[in-house]
């Protein structure tokens, strides 16, 4: 495994034609500026936003790149995962695959210590954050075993996990 950077690792997912992504925590720091627009009510902010993301993603869905994403969530939601709730739907509408597992439903899942993507089954990224959720390091391994490790474990996540339409109506 070996460190790389944040320039690096936008461009092997930018690459990628599957991406499978798997979250771990309750809030991340990156999303600091748009979670600031929402919890403020500056919906021009988050208007501007979902336009931007929607036409990201529709253009990655028509390329032929598909998506699937799993938060994994402590329940009652964290205000960050509120937000990202109340956010998440151009994504979905546009091709984005978001589901959604709260940590009880967790308990038996074998998941790795960090956020990771999964790229084309060839690449795992992780993403090791610290405790001010900003990130400290980004980890690249092509080793088969940790690629099969982490489809496995994201896999399993996804068969206990609920689609975005179908947790929303939960809360």
């Amino acid at each position: 495994m070996e460190s790389t950077s944040r320039e690096r690792r936008n461009a092997l997912i930018a690459e990628a034609r599957d991406i499978r992504k798997l979250e771990l925590r309750d809030g991340y720091g990156i999303d600091d500026p748009l979670f600031e627009a929402w919890r403020s009510g500056d919906q021009e902010t988050l208007d501007r936003f979902a336009a931007e993301i929607r036409a990201e993603i529709e253009a990655e869905t028509e390329a032929g790149v598909k998506t699937r994403r799993i938060k994994v969530v402590s329940e009652p939601l964290s205000e960050y995962h509120r937000f990202i709730l109340a956010i998440s739907e151009p994504l979905v509408e546009a091709g984005e695959d978001i589901r959604w597992l709260p940590r009880a439903r967790a308990s038996m899942l074998l998941l790795p210590g960090n956020d990771f993507f999964v790229l084309d089954d060839k690449t795992v990224i992780f993403n090791v954050l610290g405790g001010d959720d900003q990130h400290v390091d980004v980890q690249v391994s092509s080793d088969p075993e940790i690629v099969d490790l982490c489809v496995a474990s994201f896999e399993a996540a996804w068969k206990r996990s609920i689609p975005y339409h179908e947790y929303l109506r939960t809360l």
